[in-house]
């Protein structure tokens, strides 16, 4: 009989691409993955992993297994649910993935609330991209998720994921305090155009909606600098080497030398919790949730400096 734990790795690394991503996300080592792997590679009397480069891919046989491993765990997850609904309190594991803003500024008191409130949920963070967390919710390897989209660049939740507003997250334009823009009370997009900027690289949501709004606006940005890390940006402004859009959730206070300034309009992501609708009535997703929208109110405070 193949064993389920085995078969959870597999689909780990599905999901993940490497053995070291699935480690990572289930709490292990990569070298109790590997060894999960092997076992159920002599199990089965099938290579499941091939080497590619530094890494690994999965064989077809592989890519089949782990097609039924998803299968077994939604029935296990289903009768998982069931238990906890009939005891009625949030209990056993719960995998949360969040993007680098809310793990800072909001995930900390949330984490600490369930844990205090309810010591039988065994919770797990795991910092992902909104874009990547939304797939490994789909795909059973995270329960719950907190993502954000902006106002031009939507996330919609694929089939089979429900979702909830947590709230809305106000962006501000930071200047070095020698900017012109630093005395005004409000800029204008249109007036964006000549500035040097600082982001995040492409492909991460914030780039995307920073180029897309000022080409909306007539302007091509000058992107001069790019850091994974709202504090690198925001010490980069500090430097003065250009300016930023920064959201305010996990931003902390400002360092001397930097200054917001209010966009009109002013930009807004709105973050949303996901979780699988087939796990929708187990009391750990539907407190989790519940907790991480009665939080808001507070993470979503303007930092002061």
């Amino acid at each position: 009989m193949l064993d389920l734990q085995r078969l959870r790795a597999l689909h780990a690394v599905s999901v993940h691409g490497s053995v070291g991503a699935a480690a990572a996300a289930l709490g292990y080592t990569p070298s109790a993955v590997s060894q999960q792997i092997a076992k159920l590679e002599r199990e089965t009397r099938t290579v499941l992993l091939e080497r590619r480069g530094r890494g690994v891919r999965l064989t077809e046989q592989a890519e089949r297994l782990a097609a039924t491993a998803r299968e077994l765990m939604a029935i296990v997850e289903r009768a998982e649910t069931e238990l906890e609904e009939r005891r009625g309190l949030p209990a056993g594991r719960l995998t949360v993935a969040a993007f680098a803003s809310a793990a800072r500024g909001l995930m900390p008191g949330v984490l600490a609330d369930l844990t205090a409130r309810h010591p039988a949920l065994d919770t797990r963070l795991t910092e992902v991209d909104p874009h990547l967390s939304v797939d490994l919710v789909a795909k059973g390897a995270v329960d719950v998720a907190v993502v954000h989209d902006w106002d031009i660049a939507p996330l919609p939740a694929p089939p089979g994921v429900a979702q909830a507003v947590i709230g809305d997250d106000l962006c501000d334009l930071l200047v070095p305090a020698d900017h012109p823009f630093a005395g005004r009370r409000s800029v204008r997009r249109e007036e964006l155009g000549g500035e040097r900027w600082i982001c995040q690289p492409p492909g991460r949501v914030c780039h995307d909606w920073l180029v897309r709004t000022l080409r909306a606006a007539g302007c091509e940005p000058d992107i001069v600098h790019q850091a994974d890390e709202n504090p690198t940006l925001v010490a980069l402004v500090a430097a003065g080497l250009g300016v930023a859009l920064i959201p305010r959730l996990g931003r902390g206070p400002l360092p001397e030398g930097v200054v917001e300034v209010p966009l009109d309009p002013m930009p807004v992501r709105r973050l949303y919790a996901l979780w699988r609708t087939g796990a929708a009535r187990r009391p750990a997703i539907t407190e989790t949730v519940r907790t991480l929208r009665e939080a808001w109110p507070g993470a979503a405070a303007h930092p002061r400096g």
